[in-house]
């Protein structure tokens, strides 16, 4: 397996797991579960994110086994140039019909489908059929600006503060400046204020999404911190993921089910379009000031932005049982046991 496919790999995992995928599969997997009405179904609600996650990675590691390219080389991102707004309007308007185009192709299956179903078996009320239609076209129309902003102006900043920051004497101080970066841009994953919905509903408020917020943040913050480290001493990612999954894998033993399967889907929500437009371009402009290897070293942020998580969603999942537990110590109340000599023979005993 060549070296270079092996940091890509894991990152296609959290790649593929965006705005578009994570609405519709977690939706999917709570419509099948409420289908059942066995005590396990609510665990079972959640956890097809990050089974999403697994195909992308053994497709990109198989393809690495029969794929060797050889003579590839970096091309570098070009920050663009506009000297007054109306060269930056023409760069916008240049990029918006291509992406429109795409997301055309990436929504029109989805809108098929839906609407073979609604032919077939649905059958749903003019009102409702309205509101999903609506919800589309707000959905078209985000994304194609979204992908517009993000490829013409986020990813070229992003590389150009990596390269900035890194070229620094102290370039040490790249590790801060991404764990804060990590702590904050979490909480601008578009699918993240999904998942802390449906968990809050499911649970019925018993996870709350300021908790399950702070768990994510922390979680990234520290996985950039570990990335940034990565750029500077160029380690493998190996000894980052191996023992990252191994604690998740431990942790799942001694956490409620439903924690285990949440920590799961966050690893893949929390590794968004955010994390990918710009952390990443943040690591390979920084990777790039330092002249490590790009491929090797600066991929993998958003491996590693997908593992941390799972190690912190399960701790809260850990605290909330400790805490139950405590609760229900506290709450139950002592039964005070007479022998039957302390009654008399005209005493009345409640059973």
């Amino acid at each position: 397996m060549p070296a270079d496919f092996l940091a890509v790999a894991f990152d296609s995992g959290g790649v593929t797991t965006g705005p578009m995928t994570v609405p519709f599969i977690m939706a999917f997997g709570i419509g099948f579960s409420a289908v059942r009405s066995d005590k396990h179904a609510e665990n079972d609600s959640f956890g097809l994110v990050a089974l999403c996650s697994i195909g992308p990675i053994l497709a990109v590691l198989i393809l690495g086994l029969i794929y060797n390219p050889q003579g590839s080389t970096y091309t570098r991102t070009v920050i663009p140039d506009a000297s007054d707004s109306v060269e930056l309007w023409k760069l916008f308007a240049d990029g918006i019909p291509t992406y429109m185009k795409e997301i055309l192709i990436s929504l029109l299956p989805i809108v098929l489908f839906f609407a073979v179903f609604q032919c077939i078996s649905l059958k749903l009320k003019k009102r409702t059929l309205v509101k999903i239609l609506v919800g589309i076209v707000y959905t078209y129309i985000g994304l194609v600006l979204f992908l517009t902003g993000v490829n013409i102006g986020f990813m070229p900043a992003g590389n150009y503060l990596g390269q900035l920051i890194a070229a620094l004497p102290y370039r040490w101080i790249i590790i801060q400046i991404g764990m804060i970066m990590g702590y904050f841009i979490v909480k601008a994953e578009p699918a993240v204020y999904v998942l802390t919905e449906q968990v809050e509903e499911i649970t019925s408020g018993a996870i709350s999404r300021n908790a399950m917020g702070l768990s994510l943040s922390i979680g990234v913050s520290v996985s950039l911190g570990l990335a940034m480290v990565r750029v500077l001493t160029g380690i493998s990612i190996f000894w980052f993921i191996i023992p990252g999954y191994a604690i998740a894998i431990v942790l799942s033993f001694f956490v409620p089910k439903i924690f285990t399967a949440i920590a799961f889907d966050s690893g893949g929500v929390a590794s968004g379009p955010m994390t990918a437009t710009f952390l990443l371009p943040f690591a390979m402009g920084a990777c790039q000031a330092v002249g490590g290897n790009i491929v090797t070293d600066a991929f993998g942020v958003v491996a590693m932005v997908a593992m941390t998580p799972l190690i912190t969603i399960q701790v809260l999942g850990a605290i909330y049982k400790l805490r139950s537990k405590h609760v229900a110590e506290e709450t139950k109340e002592p039964v005070l046991v007479l022998p039957l000599e302390a009654f008399g023979d005209t005493d009345i005993i409640e059973l």
